[in-house]
């Protein structure tokens, strides 16, 4: 396992260019020439990519928090081209989203002509802006509601990610606590070995002392008892 400052970093790029990749190949490539329920459909799956490759851009944001300055700007660099093509394909799905809800009310004002006997019938030009303005107001609030639940999930997601840094931290103070303490052991452990070797030399030096002043004294009996 990579545990460089910069491993979490490229991962989440790496995520980040797959899934533009398969953007860049829904609005240019493949799903060009797409049309109707189709194209609409590949739109909303853009959509979804697009949620997902600014959650790549968050995590990008953190990760490069830590990584060392020696090396930073040059991630900052990759960092701001990401947001720019992440800000460009928002800005081209956007204009597709809008060509396509054209082209829907374009191709339903073609539908029919009103008649004399139905003036203003299902099929005149009436009923038809009617019926356009209702499919504009209907994308527009369900546009608004993918708007508010993506902010949802971003705060979500955020606050998930700074529980998971303080966590980390934690982890990497107990760490520490668990180093100095290692620290404080090993020299309270050469000093006890240091007293204990203090004590022999000390019992040892004591029996010597003993033992000399037992073959005094016995010297001293001696002459007094033999002389």
């Amino acid at each position: 396992m990579d545990n460089s400052p910069t491993a979490l970093f490229d991962s989440y790029e790496q995520d980040f260019r797959q899934i533009i990749d398969s953007i860049r190949l829904k609005l240019d490539g493949e799903g060009k020439d797409e049309r109707g329920e189709q194209r609409r459909a590949t739109l909303r799956r853009v959509e979804m990519e697009l949620d997902e490759a600014d959650e790549m851009i968050s995590q990008m944001e953190i990760e490069i928090q830590g990584i060392p300055q020696s090396i930073k700007p040059q991630y900052q660099n990759r960092l701001k081209t990401a947001k720019g093509d992440l800000l460009r394909f928002k800005k081209l799905s956007k204009d597709l989203h809008s060509q396509v809800s054209r082209a829907e009310l374009l191709s339903s004002g073609r539908v029919g002509t009103p008649t004399s006997d139905e003036p203003y019938g299902p099929t005149s030009d009436r009923t038809r802006l009617l019926s356009g303005t209702a499919t504009l107001e209907d994308g527009t609030r369900r546009l608004q509601e993918s708007q508010r639940i993506a902010l949802e999930t971003e705060d979500q997601g955020a606050e998930i990610l700074m529980n998971l840094r303080m966590q980390r931290e934690q982890i990497e103070n107990s760490r520490d606590t668990l180093r100095t303490a290692d620290t404080a052991i090993d020299r309270a452990s050469g000093t006890l070995k240091k007293m204990i070797r203090r004590m022999y030399q000390q019992r040892v030096i004591t029996a010597a002392i003993i033992v000399v002043l037992v073959l005094v004294i016995a010297i001293i009996l001696w002459e007094k008892v033999f002389r």
